[in-house]
């Protein structure tokens, strides 16, 4: 076997019978799966062990030093990191499954399950959609939340107003019937519409069926920036009054002038579980986010939709106020430039994506303002963006806290075929191998071990994701093999097509999806009810 590929062996009972010339009563399999010799992590931030792993089915069945019996198929695991598949805890995955079911930005950067139902937007009906993700077959396992936003979309429509007392009741029965359906918490998002048109009380009074299954209230909370401390202690009102446990999505302070501000974050979520509360939070690592294009605009400029914001636009008597509204953001993520677009709809319009926003606009002659309001009469609100206006000294201190975890907050393409659109964020196929490689390997800011469990065991746990995100006999098969001293991430802001190195076998409910870099076999993923 070539040393440099320590993947399948792809042995069968038969063979093996007949190359020692024994009788075909040999050709028995004892396990369908080993992984012999590797250092295998379980999950729970303990020690490593070198150990080989058997699987039969969809299960582990055995851990031990060595295991005598064979495998139908068997993967040299020797010098590298043996861990339980990792969990994306915040994924917006689910947005391209039906055009292509193999996920393979989240595969191959070795995530077995992804959580999806983020920033308050989700399927109505989790039920059903579990079963048409067992239908679909896809690359990953896919376990959702109940999106609040959706539900007063359902409810009450895009507009801004006070829900009635009958209205709540109504969303607050529905986000009961997800969860006896298998749904793994509720999630809002409080910068987009129509879900950030609910108050806190509102959210409090929805979020109660969470308590009893002790699930959490996932916020993308109301403010990010210059208020992103009342926005944490909003958060906390909504999970107090619920209840129930509160996850801070994609924990971050936007802007140069707030990065100081993780202190008073760090100390607030701190204090909080000290007192009782069960707080978390999550967070993907690079410095620019990804969001739609509208949220440049203040919230009650969306109020209605895309045609009533460019109607406020146009009107002499907000159009002032909007402006001033968007130059104001966009002065406090460092300008124009620090505004790339990331997808359009429109097709006349494909070569603004990839582009900085201040650059292109003098480029065609155009103030960047007015270009930003053309570009939406020509592409209404499907356009995307990343902004740059984070630190990098703040992720080291936000991945080795304690009470955080890894998330990606991305979608789910590939290098070919239909989700091979736009230039998005690098986060959708590099996040899980970027910790990993840069802030373990490189900046030290974390240990493998606890990476390790900020991407697996804790997640699973905080999701009530039974029997996945560790590594015991009896657990599910999802397995991931890597070189701890390679792997790394590939993808950039500029050419985000490009998947990360040092992952070389994925293990997806016991069937193997990625071996040495490469897909292999149909998908085997499933919905994961909590």
């Amino acid at each position: 076997m070539p040393t440099d590929r320590r993947t399948f062996l792809r042995t069968t009972g038969s063979g093996l019978a007949a190359l020692a010339g024994a009788p075909l009563l040999l050709t028995r399999r004892d396990h369908d799966l080993v992984l012999r010799g590797g250092i295998v992590h379980d999950g729970l931030g303990g020690p490593a062990r070198v150990a080989d792993v058997a699987i039969n089915g969809d299960r582990i069945v055995a851990i031990a030093p060595s295991i005598t019996e064979r495998g139908r198929e068997e993967i040299d695991a020797r010098g590298l990191v043996v861990a339980p598949g990792f969990i994306d805890i915040h994924s917006h995955g689910d947005g391209s499954l039906t055009r292509d079911p193999r996920a393979e930005s989240v595969v191959h950067q070795g995530i077995t399950t992804i959580v999806v139902g983020a920033d308050g937007s989700s399927r109505v009906g989790i039920g059903d959609y579990f079963t048409s993700i067992d239908a679909l077959h896809p690359g990953c396992n896919v376990a959702s939340m109940i999106g609040l936003g959706t539900l007063r979309g359902e409810v009450i429509g895009s507009v801004s107003r006070v829900a009635s007392a009958s209205e709540v009741e109504r969303m607050r029965e529905m986000v009961a019937r997800a969860l006896q359906e298998g749904a793994c918490g509720a999630s809002s998002g409080l910068e987009y519409t129509p879900g950030g048109f609910a108050s806190t009380e509102e959210l409090a009074a929805v979020c109660r069926p969470l308590a009893a299954r002790g699930l959490c209230y996932a916020t993308h909370m109301r403010n990010e920036d210059d208020r992103v401390l009342e926005a944490i202690k909003e958060s906390m009102d909504v999970a107090e009054g619920a209840g129930c446990a509160l996850h801070v999505s994609h924990l971050k302070m936007q802007g140069p002038r707030n990065w100081s501000r993780l202190d008073a974050a760090f100390a607030m979520l701190e204090s909080a579980n000290q007192r009782g509360m069960s707080v978390t939070f999550d967070r993907y690592p690079y410095v620019a986010y990804s969001t739609g294009l509208t949220s440049l605009f203040p919230i009650w400029s969306r109020d209605g939709g895309i045609e009533a914001m460019l109607r406020r636009v146009d009107d002499p008597a907000t159009a002032e106020r909007v402006r001033d509204a968007v130059l104001a953001k966009v002065e406090l993520i460092g300008g124009w430039d620090n505004v790339q677009v990331t997808s359009v709809s429109g097709v006349g319009d494909r070569g603004v994506e990839g582009q900085r926003l201040g650059s292109y606009a003098a480029s065609q002659g155009a103030d960047p303002y007015r270009f930003t309001v053309e570009l939406f009469r020509r592409n209404g609100a499907g356009i995307g963006m990343v902004g740059f206006a984070m630190s990098e000294e703040n992720l080291d201190r936000l991945f080795a806290h304690p009470l955080g975890m890894v998330c990606s907050d991305g979608g789910a393409f590939a290098v070919d075929g239909p989700t091979r659109r736009g230039t998005p964020h690098p986060r959708g196929i590099g996040s899980f191998p970027r910790v990993l490689g840069r802030y373990v390997r490189e900046r030290k800011a974390l240990s493998l071990e606890q990476a390790i469990y900020k991407m697996t065991g804790y997640p699973a746990a905080r999701c009530q994701l039974a029997d996945r995100g560790r590594l015991a006999a009896g657990a599910f098969a999802d397995v991931v093999v890597f070189d701890a001293a390679t792997i790394a991430d590939r993808a950039t802001f500029a050419d985000p097509y490009q998947y990360a190195t040092g992952i070389r076998a994925v293990v997806v409910n016991g069937a193997v999806t990625l071996d040495g870099g490469a897909r292999r076999g149909e998908g085997n993923g499933r919905a994961v009810r909590a």
